[in-house]
């Protein structure tokens, strides 16, 4: 259905946010037909893909959007086909996934992401863009992206990218909240590795502005035993945190880190600013073992991210990001296993 008035002269973009009935997508679908993440001045269709079952409930989300009368939304095509879902697609934010259900095994929950993740990446071989830039959320995210770009291979795998931004987004607040400044006074964040209770929030490299001037986390902070303990610690578990408090997953803060990941693909980043970004590790220079998908910190220009090079890498960090890199091997090597099912 169209939704609004030609009004807007540039092309419209084109779209897709599965799991679109689900808790993260009623959080997000609003920021990005307002116009958050791709452009104040780009209009776009959104494609939305669930399982047939929640369709009735996507059609309440569709009513909503239209509801919302926004002036960039061209139009919201609502479905369960993949064929009509990754069609000519600018951009796939993959939101859906398998969740683990109590008493599953993680090797099972693999079996079943493998098994959703493989068709969405045949899917976007198929009927996207060859240019379609991807985002996976849906957990265990950096496994899935791989699984997704290995069954993609004719789009370049530096177009999959997995959320990290959410760990980023909580370990600069975490520093923010114990300086008692806001949370842009915070640059430089690094989470290394998997989305996982394994990832590594790295503050080594982490610019603070306190009163005007930039200074380490460390001077700021003045407290290195919560920045090597407590501080980890609190990052890497703040998902499990928000679980038991709300009894469900983290949607609000999820959404956001969305947002702010696709807009720096597709605006880029700030000279001298980088971000932390689940990309392809193959000819890293940090000795991160290649094809995972791996949490680096990233700069992007012209919608092509770089992981940032030369960063001092100590012992103490270099024992986190090779755990986090032995969990993510034994993901890929056990999620490889069942391509061939």
């Amino acid at each position: 259905m169209i939704l609004s008035a030609e009004v807007h002269s540039a092309e419209p973009i084109r779209v897709l946010v599965t799991g679109a009935a689900g808790q993260i997508a009623y959080s997000l679908l609003y920021s990005i037909a307002k116009g958050d993440v791709f452009g104040k001045d780009q209009p776009l269709v959104l494609l939305l893909l669930d399982i047939t079952p929640m369709l009735p409930v996507l059609e309440g989300v569709v009513m909503e959007l239209q509801d919302c009368a926004l002036p960039l939304l061209r139009e919201v095509i609502p479905t369960d086909k993949v064929d009509v879902a990754f069609k000519d697609l600018d951009a796939a934010i993959l939101v859906g996934s398998m969740p683990r259900r109590e008493g599953m095994e993680r090797k099972d929950l693999l079996k079943a992401n493998v098994a959703i993740f493989k068709s969405q990446g045949e899917a976007l071989d198929k009927y996207a863009k060859k240019t379609v830039k991807v985002l996976v959320v849906g957990n265990p995210a950096n496994t899935n992206c791989l699984i997704a770009a290995k069954s993609a291979p004719s789009i370049p795998k530096e177009n999959f990218s997995c959320l990290t931004r959410l760990d980023h987004n909580r370990a600069c607040f975490q520093v923010a909240l114990r300086c008692g400044i806001s949370a842009n006074s915070v640059k430089n964040m690094i989470i290394w590795g998997n989305h996982s209770s394994t990832q590594y929030p790295d503050i080594h490299h982490c610019k603070v502005n306190v009163q005007g001037k930039d200074v380490t986390a460390f001077d700021a902070v003045k407290d290195d035993a919560w920045l090597k303990g407590e501080f980890i610690s609190t990052v890497q578990q703040r998902g499990a945190a928000v679980i038991k408090a709300r009894k469900l997953s983290s949607a609000m803060s999820a959404a956001k880190a969305i947002c702010d990941h696709m807009r720096d693909i597709w605006t880029g980043t700030t000279e001298g600013e980088f971000f932390s970004m689940g990309v392809y590790s193959t000819g890293n220079p940090y000795g991160v073992p290649e094809d995972l998908i791996y949490s680096f910190p990233v700069s992007i220009k012209d919608k092509t991210w770089k992981i940032v090079d030369g960063l001092a890498i100590n012992d103490f960090s270099r024992a986190k990001m090779d755990a986090t890199a032995a969990e993510l091997v034994e993901e890929r090597d056990t999620a490889v296993s069942f391509l061939g099912v």
